[in-house]
């Protein structure tokens, strides 16, 4: 197990078969070994894990064990999404129409629908554990582009980013405006808490984003998945609020979902523009590469939103073993 190899100094050698044969070949959006690991290993390059030498951020085995999993991830993804990709390559100056045509497009199911007119609040629990995944460092792969972009481009991306982050006032980060809507759902809001109880499709949304983050030939990638994320949030973010509100809960308490009704809906507009067509200009080989990373991006996510509607449409738990309990 990989958790074990963990405990060890960061130059211990990393056992053969760390990660089974078995994951070869399977869906590698739905396979728990595989996402989990890679989790596991992206998480040494963002605030690592208490007891764990960061040395093993760098240990060689455990990079090479990484790019294997990167691998078949990148492969699934390509599977994924390659038939529906332009054939013929996009001018630089058509990556923000082309951005609207991808989420305009998209089939994906009606998550939000669900949870505004439907969900009991068990299933808007389950739901919050799901998004704590990626929201309780929400921003923080996208912040790994910064030195990679150019002028005007780079600013783009900050001004985007200075909003992630509170504007310099860590009550209003989003991420702690997230622990904040935790804590109001009794649900356990430290870092990580519930990773051992999504479904690897949950995983494989953060995943994707530290896929395209830590390698700058992605960078194309991890700049147009965070368009499209930015382009389809204002209406679901409103409809999470609604849908809160109308299980009980005062309209302070969907204050996270508030300010990304407000928030995204002028990100949508830099994301696209500013950030994506600018970074198309100054690389016009990589519009492929940008279009890519957001259809991957809504895929990945229509995915995720499967598996939730698809469990609680048979009355079960979208979590593992068991419904997810009150926080102690």
């Amino acid at each position: 197990m990989l958790t074990e190899v963990l405990t060890r100094p960061g130059d211990a050698p990393l056992p053969r078969h760390t990660l089974g044969d078995d994951t070869v070949g399977n869906d590698v959006l739905a396979d728990e070994d595989l996402q989990l690991s890679l989790w596991i290993c992206y998480e040494l390059s963002y605030q690592g894990f208490e007891g764990v030498d960061a040395a093993w951020e760098d240990s060689l085995p455990l990079l090479r064990l990484r790019q294997a999993l990167e691998r078949r991830m990148e492969t699934g993804l390509h599977d994924l999404v390659d038939d529906v990709l332009p054939s013929a390559p996009i001018a630089p100056h058509d990556v923000p129409a082309a951005l609207t045509r991808v989420v305009e497009e998209d089939t994906g199911p009606a998550l939000a629908g669900f949870l505004q007119r439907e969900a009991s609040l068990a299933q808007f629990r389950e739901f919050v554990v799901h998004r704590s995944i990626y929201h309780l460092k929400e921003a923080d792969p996208h912040s790994f582009a910064l030195p990679r972009l150019p002028g005007a481009v780079k600013a783009a991306l900050v001004e985007i980013q200075a909003d992630e982050y509170g504007g310099g006032h860590p009550q209003r980060m989003h991420s702690e405006l997230f622990r904040s809507l935790m804590r109001t759902l009794e649900l356990d809001d430290s870092y990580g808490a519930y990773v051992d109880r999504v479904p690897a499709t949950t995983l494989a949304v953060s995943n994707m984003m530290s896929l395209f983050a830590l390698h700058r030939r992605l960078l194309g990638a991890l700049l147009g998945q965070l368009a499209v994320f930015e382009m389809t949030s204002s209406l679901p973010n409103r409809r999470y609020s609604n849908g809160l509100q109308r299980l009980g809960y005062a309209p302070e308490a969907a204050r996270y979902y508030d300010e990304h009704v407000q928030a995204d809906a002028v990100h949508e507009q830099i994301a696209a523009h500013d950030l994506c067509g600018g970074y198309a200009r100054h690389h016009p080989d990589q519009t492929g590469t940008v279009l890519f990373g957001a259809t991957a991006g809504l895929a990945v996510e229509a995915r995720c939103a499967t598996v939730l509607l698809d469990r609680w449409a048979n009355d079960t738990s979208s979590l593992r073993n068991r419904s997810v309990a009150t926080a102690a």
